[in-house]
């Protein structure tokens, strides 16, 4: 049964995306537009790619859409969208991801005429994004919304194009929403951010790993099953605690280091608008 509803969902996307005369997928290398790009590529004679790169994306991720390019052969399209040369993102407000959005919109808008479509799915469309506002803006669509396909089906979807490694693939949002809303975006410290993840996704294989820098301090938020072998284990604690701090120090940052369970999205502070 479960098959059956994957085989439908995907012949009705497939159907959407060979509507277009022409595509371009905006692909971050997590797991929705990464599959929403192998898929384009595989039904559609007129598809090219757009990959952004900046402090705030991980190099994991730019690895990964520049190994798919040449796996599958896509036109692949490196930019630089320029939002870190943009004062109200830099601000890191509520909104940060619209001024992200539209930055990234309007980039991959200078280089192409063809459809812009984004890896949204359904189960975003009842979060706050304010990225879909830039998107609606830009014409943007989102054909996992119209085919009524959610995160879930996007992972059965990668599956049944045998993208097992993609359907397995943890969800890994920008680097820039590990900063605590109302705290400055930091281009030096991002890639910071990022080698501790990679730090203690080596040393700990956690499920989920999330370094948040909030006003109190640095935060490192585990899976309840990791953070439970890390309390227990006050050597491997303190130790990477040390490690975590001389990352952080050698860029001037002092902050004292804590462990919590992993909350999604803890860093957005919806209240911060109203001060």
């Amino acid at each position: 049964m479960m098959r059956n509803k994957t085989i439908e969902k995907f012949s009705k996307l497939k159907s959407i995306l060979q509507s277009y005369e022409g595509i371009a997928v905006s692909v971050s290398g997590g797991v929705d537009s990464m599959t929403l790009a192998v898929m384009a590529h595989r039904q559609h004679d007129n598809v090219e790619m757009f990959h952004a790169v900046s402090p705030a994306v991980p190099p994991s991720a730019t690895q990964r859409v520049k190994e798919f390019a040449r796996k599958e052969g896509w036109r692949l399209n490196i930019i630089k969208p320029g939002e870190f040369g943009d004062e109200r993102y830099l601000q890191n407000p509520v909104d940060r991801c619209y001024y992200c959005k539209m930055n990234l919109y309007e980039m991959i808008g200078r280089h192409t005429e063809l459809t812009v479509m984004s890896g949204t799915n359904k189960d975003d469309i009842g979060d706050y994004r304010p990225g879909l506002k830039a998107a609606e803006n830009h014409r943007v669509v989102h054909p996992y919304v119209e085919a009524d396909i959610a995160k879930e089906d996007v992972r059965r979807i990668a599956r049944f194009l045998s993208l097992d490694t993609l359907a397995e693939l943890p969800a890994s949002p920008c680097l820039s929403s590990r900063i605590e809303t109302g705290i400055a975006i930091d281009p030096v410290v991002l890639p910071i951010v990022n080698r501790v993840e990679e730090l203690l996704s080596h040393k700990l294989t956690p499920r989920t790993v999330r370094c948040r820098i909030r006003s109190r301090g640095i935060v490192i938020e585990l899976d309840e099953e990791t953070l439970l072998r890390v309390l227990e284990e006050s050597a491997t604690m303190i130790s990477l605690r040390r490690d975590i701090e001389n990352l952080f120090r050698g860029q001037g940052y002092r902050q004292s280091v804590s462990f919590e369970p992993y909350r999604m999205g803890s860093a957005f502070l919806r209240d911060a608008a109203n001060g």
